[in-house]
């Protein structure tokens, strides 16, 4: 497991700035998709896929060492939508997952889809982020990214692990809103632009409101599924005897996103968990679930299968 931290590290590491050294955190795979996008010239997609990559993953976000085998895996399915010049309008899906304890099993820790993945690029336009100055639009949300990725990473393991993370997110959000920027790169930053967007998220993990779910994220995974390869009652029980806790959060800001994008990342693996739990906790899982998320009724209803 990653070892413990303390935040006044990882602020010197962000005041000296991310350097590509050894022990670098993210192996992350990138994909885009250009098929809307007409033309024989697809070589710039190639390029900008390689360079995203590069940046990702071979950038040092944290003064944390991690070992090959701990690097967090991740993936980023790019969707051209139009290119105008040198102007792109994409979407974005991200996910990362880690492994669970003494099995050959990943869970998914992230399922997050950005509709607002717009940015300026010129083929071999160098990707490098500087801390605490604002660069690139593209650089900018690729950084919120990684940090995104950590922050989510570190809660698993450790609780409120993440919020040095969720911080340097904020930070980022905040720089980008004061940034000089067209309105298709603005979007996705700004608070009432809308509810599910990057400002949103980071919102949501870094408000008072929300630690009882970050504390359950911690508990789903550490005491819940890191616990059922040695006992897979009682691990299960854990992850049933907590989700309250998301139906506290949505019924007290009913257009919360962070309870949608735990349910993005996790509906189909709380399916499979309990499908084989007992007929209380399949009863108890499935009205929460149908509750706080009925838009996926067909999904929930194979756990009674």
């Amino acid at each position: 497991m990653i070892s413990n931290y303390k935040y006044i590290s990882i602020l010197l590491v962000c005041l000296i700035g991310i350097s590509p050294l050894h022990a670098q955190e993210l192996n992350c795979t990138v994909t885009i998709n250009s098929d809307q996008i007409e033309g024989s010239n697809k070589q710039v997609f190639e390029t900008l896929k390689t360079s995203i990559e590069e940046y990702m993953s071979q950038n040092r976000w944290t003064n944390m060492s991690y070992a090959e085998y701990e690097k967090i895996e991740c993936s980023m399915l790019i969707v051209v939508k139009a290119v105008t010049d040198n102007s792109y309008s994409c979407e974005m899906t991200l996910q990362s997952r880690r492994p669970v304890y003494g099995t050959t099993y990943t869970t998914p820790l992230l399922n997050f889809k950005d509709n607002a993945f717009n940015f300026t690029y010129q083929e071999f336009d160098r990707i490098e982020w500087q801390q605490n100055q604002f660069t690139t639009n593209l650089t900018a949300m690729l950084a919120y990214y990684c940090y995104l990725i950590i922050g989510h990473d570190q809660d698993s393991f450790q609780r409120l692990g993440g919020t040095p993370y969720f911080q340097i997110c904020e930070e980022i959000v905040n720089a980008c809103q004061s940034a000089s920027m067209d309105g298709s790169e603005q979007k996705g930053w700004l608070a009432f632009d809308s509810n599910r967007n990057r400002y949103a998220l980071i919102n949501n993990l870094l408000d008072e409101a929300f630690k009882k779910y970050r504390n359950y994220y911690y508990e789903y995974h550490r005491l819940g599924l890191d616990e059922m390869s040695a006992n897979v009652k009682n691990g299960r029980a854990r992850i049933a005897e907590g989700m309250p806790v998301l139906k506290e959060a949505y019924r007290a800001r009913p257009a919360t996103y962070v309870i949608n994008t735990f349910l993005d990342a996790k509906a189909e693996e709380l399916v499979d968990i309990f499908r084989k739990g007992t007929d209380k906790e399949k009863k108890d899982v499935y009205e929460l679930l149908m509750d706080i998320d009925p838009t996926r009724q067909n999904t929930y209803e194979r756990m009674n299968e």
